[in-house]
């Protein structure tokens, strides 16, 4: 005999936290999602998002309210950390400025995180430790978020990526640029030592630019990120197990493209 899955609807509170950061040197505003009833939850996940400002453009709202009421996912605390018109400088790679100086204040930003909002977050909630963490942003957000997670292991479980920013480089490509030395995030991960049990969900779109810098015919953002997949690899990472990587067809480098692949990445990070 067949019994229907009763749903349970679910729904998802929305409220705004100012933190002053010290690091950052400014108020930071932070809008958080909370599930119905996460206080009776004996544990519940986490996730951090860059790029915050866009959460109505990304439609997570109304993703975690579907996912959970079907049962797709467990329940999800999400901080969704504006960023302002210093951006470019906060997110990048904390080790290591672009070609253009971009991302010189990556490493206090890394320190907001790690000391000041997951501290904040942890008091909200009334624990010290949550389920699953998870970390993920979109384009340079994206990079940000695999550089945090990749240099704070202890902190998280899973990082995503939409349309990554693996281009990211240390040189120009007028001034003798080497693809296996200059690119940064490939780089770092090489170079450092690595947590086996970190997974990654990456992401890319045919359609997320036109650039092609060696004429493979293959756009650079799907390049960057199928050559950082391989970094990964030889490190011991393993796909599927340790490695996501979802290719939307005429997917572009828009929140568009990014919230048709956001039920993807929650189900992956906390189904």
């Amino acid at each position: 005999m067949y019994y229907p899955i009763l749903k349970q609807e679910m729904s998802v509170a929305e409220e705004v936290l100012a933190i002053k950061s010290v690091f950052l040197e400014r108020e930071v505003t932070v809008t958080l999602l909370i599930p119905e009833g996460f206080e009776e939850l004996g544990k519940t996940n986490l996730l951090l998002l860059n790029d915050g400002q866009e959460l109505e453009n990304l439609q997570l709202k109304t993703a975690l309210e579907k996912l959970q009421s079907n049962g797709q996912i467990s329940p999800v605390l999400v901080a969704a950390i504006h960023a302002n018109e210093e951006r470019q400088q906060e997110y990048g790679a904390a080790a290591i400025p672009d070609f253009k100086g971009r991302g010189s204040k990556a490493a206090a930003y890394t320190s907001f995180i790690a000391q000041e909002l997951v501290p904040k977050l942890q008091e909200f909630v009334g624990t010290i430790s949550f389920d699953k963490v998870a970390y993920a942003g979109f384009s340079l957000g994206g990079l940000s978020a695999v550089d945090i997670a990749w240099n704070n292991p202890e902190l998280f479980d899973k990082v995503g990526a939409f349309s990554g920013s693996f281009w990211w480089r240390s040189k120009d490509l007028n001034d003798g640029y080497d693809s296996e030395q200059d690119r940064i995030m490939h780089k770092i991960i090489r170079q450092k030592q690595h947590r086996p049990d970190l997974k990654f969900w990456l992401q890319t779109g045919t359609k997320d630019e036109a650039m092609d810098r060696n004429g493979n015919f293959i756009i650079d953002s799907i390049d960057d990120t199928i050559d950082l997949i391989k970094t990964l690899e030889n490190k011991g990472y393993n796909r599927p197990a340790d490695i996501q990587y979802v290719e939307i067809v005429n997917g572009k480098h828009n929140t568009e493209t990014w919230a048709a692949a956001m039920p993807k990445f929650l189900v992956w990070a906390f189904g």
